[in-house]
């Protein structure tokens, strides 16, 4: 989600492609589509066929589709799965509006009912979950059954360190911390020009300091499974179990021995829970 954890994230999202054969997830033409909406183009793929929808929302800044690349693999064999690349990540178009969350989950809704006039699934990862909470809520209508993998409500969400640390960082340190990545990055943008003003972006909608209010969370009625590692710097568990217990539908998972990215920590055990999940019946 943040610069502060690149070479981690940057490690994930490579073993994701690993796994997941060659498919070049997140740059895959037999897969990818464009969804015009508003002010930007918005870039998603889809695998599968069968089965509720899935949609992904991947992470921020360092996240996009391919750290799904062993989950869509998974979970492709039995339901449709449509993964969508945030705006400004990727090869989804920057736009002209400032970030937030709100506009993230308005992008998703726009793909979504391109693809389906169907009740969806939906997982969200980091930035993926926030958004997957405003979409939920914005939206009662259009999901089944939400997984939201290491969302914080708020900027005080996170740990004391990995505030100070955010707020000690420049959106051009990630260029010089992770040139290769960014290189490679900027390959897959529109408009690679704007990769600075793009983390400038970011960093303006991180240092909010509220990312979805508790009313929000409440108003989320459908079947919620919340998980996080229980050494996620982004996620204090204590505040992790109050988001839990607002939710009138929740579950909550906490992954032993993991940071953030608990696809990567421990992929088949997330997978695993997350299949188990989104497969019960509705009572």
């Amino acid at each position: 989600m943040y610069a502060v954890f690149a070479g981690m994230l940057i490690s994930c999202c490579a073993q994701a492609q690993n796994k997941a054969t060659t498919t070049p997830y997140g740059a895959n033409p037999t897969a990818g589509h464009y969804l015009r909406v508003d002010d930007a183009n918005i870039y998603y793929e889809t695998y599968g066929s069968g089965g509720t929808p899935l949609v992904l929302l991947h992470g921020g800044l360092y996240g996009y589709i391919e750290e799904f690349g062993e989950l869509i693999g998974e979970l492709s064999k039995h339901r449709r799965v449509i993964a969508i690349a945030t705006r400004g990540h990727g090869k989804s178009d920057l736009g002209t509006k400032p970030f937030s969350y709100a506009l993230f989950a308005n992008d998703a809704f726009a793909v979504i009912r391109h693809e389906t006039g169907e009740r969806v699934d939906v997982l969200g990862f980091s930035d993926g979950a926030v958004t997957s909470y405003t979409l939920a809520s914005a939206h009662p209508e259009l999901i089944r059954r939400l997984v939201a993998i290491g969302g914080p409500r708020k900027f005080t969400d996170w740990t004391p360190s990995a505030q100070a640390d955010f707020k000690n960082a420049k959106p051009s340190d990630v260029e010089r911390d992770s040139p290769q990545f960014v290189s490679d990055r900027k390959k897959l943008m529109p408009q690679p020009e704007r990769w600075l003003e793009f983390n400038e972006r970011l960093n303006a909608m991180w240092a909010g300091p509220v990312y979805v209010t508790d009313e929000q969370i409440q108003s989320i009625k459908v079947p919620t499974l919340i998980v996080a590692g229980d050494h996620d710097p982004y996620n204090q568990i204590p505040k992790f179990v109050e988001l839990f217990q607002l939710l009138p539908k929740g579950e909550l998972a906490i992954i032993p021995g993991c940071g953030h990215v608990v696809l990567d920590c421990k992929g088949q055990f997330t997978i695993t829970a997350v299949e188990t999940f989104l497969d019960q019946q509705e009572k």
